[in-house]
């Protein structure tokens, strides 16, 4: 009975020793984890803002052509990323097929039977510092958003 009641009080500090080994891994296994998270959540929102911009631009020749409301809604479209910068917006045009014009010249028209075909681009970036400093990894990531869409004719 004596030999019984010894056991038991050796596999308690087995248990602690096993979980003082275990538990540093385990949770820099969850600090990963939402590390990761947040990464991929600055990376949906810098791709998801670039979109929005190219939606309000790809709404017809005027919005197409507004290049600072196309910025604002690209920003507005990521407020919690602080470290967005400033969405590059370029208006691309072709005659159909594939002839590259000017969309800034009034006027530009193509040979019959093309006609003009005008797109949106964004580009959104966004540089992000890490929450977690791991040795050996990259403290600082920049994110890239890009959308292209055709404009409504």
């Amino acid at each position: 009975m004596l030999m019984h009641r010894i056991l038991i009080h050796d596999d308690v500090g087995q248990a602690f020793v096993e979980l003082a080994l275990v538990l540093p891994i385990f949770i820099l296994l969850l600090v990963g984890a939402a590390e990761v998270g947040y990464l991929a959540y600055v990376s949906i929102e810098v791709s998801n803002a670039a979109r929005a911009g190219v939606a309000y631009g790809a709404q017809n020749h005027a919005t197409a052509s507004d290049t600072a409301n196309i910025q604002l809604a690209a920003q507005k479209d990521a407020p919690n990323i602080t470290s967005l910068t400033t969405p590059i917006v370029t208006q691309v045009c072709y005659c159909s097929p594939s002839t590259s014009i000017s969309c800034a010249s009034a006027g530009t028209t193509c040979l019959s039977p093309s006609h003009i075909i005008e797109y949106v681009e964004v580009q959104t970036s966004a540089p992000v510092n890490t929450v977690f400093h791991f040795p050996g990894i990259a403290s600082s990531v920049t994110f890239r958003g890009y959308a292209i869409m055709r404009v409504e004719q």
